[in-house]
């Protein structure tokens, strides 16, 4: 059995019951850094075997990972905060898991877009998450395509980053287009700035910050996406 265990994003609390129970009782934890995931185990009381399963190991262990699994072995796989597999390691193993028919529970559990969204004011009930955008190629196709999504767009971003993006971003959407940067979900400095994309430019071109990024943009909406399609 592969258990695939959502961890915090900011405050540790955010850990559920389940997920204490299954690390508690697991033979070994996969660990996107065990650096990372020691302090959280630690604060949690759990003294379990872990190793690292990250993006830069995953195609050189995976078939180990996969062997030990078959033998009997029950594992939990986590990454630094979140869920696995959300812009973060896990895809590899579970596809293969699944093609061994090894079985694979993914628990329910904190990742950082779904409180963003859900506070940030924009429109919850249909949204396309992106991720990171690709940094080079494929990168204006993207935006291209996206310009053009009704549904409320979830975007991940990095601190150095961040400014350069809302401004690719006003060139694509709209400067009036109405937007939302969530920093540091469930931490201490968690903040929301709402604006509109040319004003979050403005502001973050002046404003340096730091911690994990969720950036949110408005829809088109529907009857102004009818409009774009009807002048071509």
């Amino acid at each position: 059995m592969l258990y695939v265990v959502p961890t915090p994003v900011g405050n540790l609390d955010d850990i559920t019951l389940r997920a204490v129970k299954v690390l508690s009782e697991v033979d070994l934890i996969l660990a996107e850094d065990t650096r990372t995931s020691s302090i959280l185990l630690k604060h949690l009381e759990i003294s379990k075997p872990m190793i690292s399963f990250h993006k830069f190991n995953e195609h050189q262990i995976l078939s180990t990972i996969t062997d030990r699994l078959l033998s009997g072995e029950q594992m939990a796989l986590i990454s630094d905060a979140g869920t696995p597999g959300i812009s973060d390691p896990g895809f590899l193993l579970v596809r293969q898991c699944v093609e061994k028919k090894i079985e694979v529970t993914c628990l329910p559990g904190p990742t950082a877009f779904v409180p963003a969204l859900v506070a940030s004011g924009l429109p919850a009930d249909r949204f396309s998450f992106e991720g990171f955008l690709p940094l080079k190629k494929g990168r204006h196709t993207r935006l291209t395509e996206l310009s053009e999504e009704d549904r409320t767009i979830i975007f991940y971003e990095s601190p150095h980053r961040l400014q350069s993006t809302l401004k690719e971003m006003t060139e694509y959407f709209g400067g009036e287009r109405n937007a939302v940067v969530a920093r540091e979900i469930s931490k201490h400095f968690e903040e929301f700035k709402r604006d509109s994309l040319e004003n979050l430019a403005a502001y973050y071109s002046e404003n340096q910050i730091k911690g994990e990024i969720v950036v949110l943009i408005k829809g088109i909406g529907r009857k102004k996406k009818k409009n774009r399609n009807e002048e071509y």
